[in-house]
């Protein structure tokens, strides 16, 4: 297996870019085509625990759009082979003085383009 194959590792950068841009603008549409769209794919967010794409999709669609605003830090993406990869960031946001959030997602190329299967999200005290 390679890891971190340049053409892999690139393409899984981009979906990457393109989910955060989905995230903070909430453009709900993409960021529900990016998750793969089936009841095993889980979402642990900094309130709520999501079981299948199902409870992600109401999650999403009763989100408010305010405050998605963030700055990314140390986001290490890895590919492992040609059809599975990681991506975890840590982010800030304006207002949430003295925390940081760590996001961790898996990502799998499937027949349509590559989904997230499974994610946590998690704030947390900013280390001292």
């Amino acid at each position: 297996m390679v890891v971190n194959n340049p053409e892999t590792l690139a393409e899984v950068e981009a979906v990457f870019k393109r989910y955060e841009t989905a995230l903070v603008t909430n453009d709900v549409e993409t960021l529900d085509e990016l998750f793969w769209q089936d009841e095993r794919t889980i979402r642990y967010g900094g309130g709520e625990s999501l079981y299948g794409v199902s409870e992600i999709l109401a999650f999403r669609k009763g989100r408010s759009a305010a405050g998605l605003e963030r700055d990314l830090d140390r986001t290490v993406i890895t590919s492992f082979g040609t059809e599975f990869a990681t991506a975890s960031t840590l982010f800030r946001r304006d207002g949430a003085s003295g925390k940081v959030g760590r996001q961790m997602q898996s990502w799998v190329r499937m027949e349509d383009g590559w989904r997230v299967v499974a994610a946590h999200v998690s704030i947390v005290d900013e280390p001292s």
